[in-house]
């Protein structure tokens, strides 16, 4: 009878291990999802940073560059469809990598007008845009660190068996576009 009680008492201390075990893989899982949300509200607080200063930006340049009213009409529409509510999120990424080129290109395009480069309100405007562009590279490094963590713990043991039921996938990092990682050339962006 002794042994019998004791085999049940192990087989209980057993379960309640492996049921503890369980549990504190399920919440790691949980909190590594949500670090990957956290990480991309940090990315979309800058996003919205750079999206009101938009307006500002174009109503400035716009005095001064009327050949490049293509440009300012891209970067208006590209605002435009960033800030759309119901946006999927690698939708939203590709918009705002084209976004941040068009940007690019136009501060480059700048070059082109000294009275613009002299004008006060302009140089505090790009001095903005080129610390928010800075903390959005921040936070997309933060994103990419927390989507990696997340993305070994779903495939690694054992945790893949239970990132399985409960249905967690693979998220993807933030990467730079092949237009983003060349050098712009100043020949092209007047070609547009």
């Amino acid at each position: 009878m002794m042994e019998l009680l004791t085999g049940l008492i192990c087989i209980g201390a057993g379960a309640l291990g492996l049921a503890i075990l369980y549990a504190i893989l399920y919440n790691s899982l949980i909190g590594k999802k949500n670090q990957v949300e956290y990480a991309f509200s940090g990315i979309d607080v800058q996003l919205k940073k750079r999206h009101d200063l938009i307006p500002n930006l174009v109503a400035t340049v716009k005095q001064y560059m009327e050949h490049e009213r293509g440009l300012l009409e891209r970067i208006t529409e590209l605002r435009s469809r960033a800030m759309s509510p119901n946006l999927p999120e690698g939708e939203r990424l590709q918009v705002e990598a084209a976004l941040s080129g068009a940007l690019r290109n136009l501060m480059i395009a700048v070059e082109n007008y000294p009275q613009l480069r002299a004008n006060e309100n302009f140089m505090h405007l790009q001095a903005s845009l080129n610390e928010i562009e800075e903390q959005i590279a921040a936070a997309r490094r933060t994103y990419n660190a927390a989507v990696t963590d997340y993305n070994n713990a779903i495939e690694m043991f054992p945790t893949n068996f239970i990132a399985t039921t409960m249905g967690l996938k693979r998220r993807a990092v933030f990467e730079a576009e092949e237009a983003e990682r060349a050098t712009p050339s100043v020949a092209k962006l007047f070609q547009q």
